[in-house]
C-alpha cells in the first residue's frame, strides 16, 4: 500500500485547531500550507508526495490509514509539532 498526502505541520495545537476549522469552512488546504505550515513541502501546498509504510512516523502513517481518498483526519501531534493531513491517493 501507497499513500499520498499532504499536511500543514504547526508547533502550537492552536494554531492547528483553527486551521482546521478555517478548511472546514472552506479555506484552502494549500493556502494555509503555503502560508503556516512549518515544513519544506509548504512550497508545494503542503504535499508529501507518495510514500509506503515505515516511510513517515507512525502516527502519521497510522492517521493516513484510515482515511479516504480525498478526506482530512484529525489533528496528529508527533515529535514533528501538529498536523493537518489531507489524504489526495491511496494505491495497492
Amino acid at each position: 500500500m501507497e499513500w499520498r498526502a499532504s499536511h500543514i505541520l504547526v508547533r502550537d495545537k492552536r494554531l492547528a485547531d483553527e486551521l482546521l476549522k478555517k478548511i472546514k469552512l472552506g479555506a484552502s488546504f494549500e493556502a494555509m500550507a503555503r502560508e503556516h505550515s512549518t515544513c519544506p513541502s509548504k512550497s508545494r501546498g503542503g504535499d508529501l508526495g507518495w510514500f509506503g509504510p515505515g516511510k513517515m512516523v507512525p502516527a502519521f502513517e497510522e492517521a493516513c490509514k484510515r482515511l479516504s481518498s480525498g478526506s482530512r483526519g484529525d489533528i496528529v501531534s508527533t515529535s514533528f509539532g501538529y498536523h493537518v493531513i489531507k489524504l489526495t491517493g491511496r494505491k495497492e
